[in-house]
């Protein structure tokens, strides 16, 4: 299967299952759902949602909760065709944190497309590398 950003039904169904994943939000401190979701090579789509915790430090917001689960389900970075993300906000865009950044940088590849949408179904379209262009890899651990 290949991504194509054009495709207005590979799009309506990120941003419903984007939407979806945000219902799943456990957020009783922000009251800001996020909700995310991985398309794999192979036709699925892995959700995640920002999980909270009264120590605000153990929270994981939903970028990460869906791709450590989509590893956990044993893809690959090379199995990942695109990121689809949603937040609260009605006009505006919920970007990814500098944590969520990096983590990408590991696990998805630095051309992998990332799709925030707002509630409209707008969206921006980026990539990982556009998102942190300056990333810290296992290459420069050598």
């Amino acid at each position: 299967m290949k991504f194509d950003i054009e495709d207005k039904a590979t799009m309506k169904k990120l941003f419903d299952l984007s939407k979806k994943a945000q219902e799943l939000a456990y957020v009783p401190y922000s009251h800001f759902r996020v909700g995310a979701v991985i398309l794999t090579n192979d036709g699925k789509y892995v959700l995640g949602a920002n999980i909270e915790n009264a120590s605000y430090g153990l929270s994981m917001c939903a970028e990460r909760t869906c791709m450590f689960r989509t590893h956990l389900l044993g893809y690959k970075k090379d199995d990942i065709l695109c990121l689809a993300l949603i937040g609260d906000s009605t006009d505006d865009y919920a970007f990814p944190c500098g944590a969520c950044r990096q983590v990408m940088a590991e696990l998805l590849n630095l051309s992998c497309p990332i799709i925030i949408f707002n509630q409209h179904g707008e969206h921006v379209d980026e990539t990982v590398k556009g998102l942190l262009p300056y990333s810290f890899t296992q290459e420069n651990l050598k």
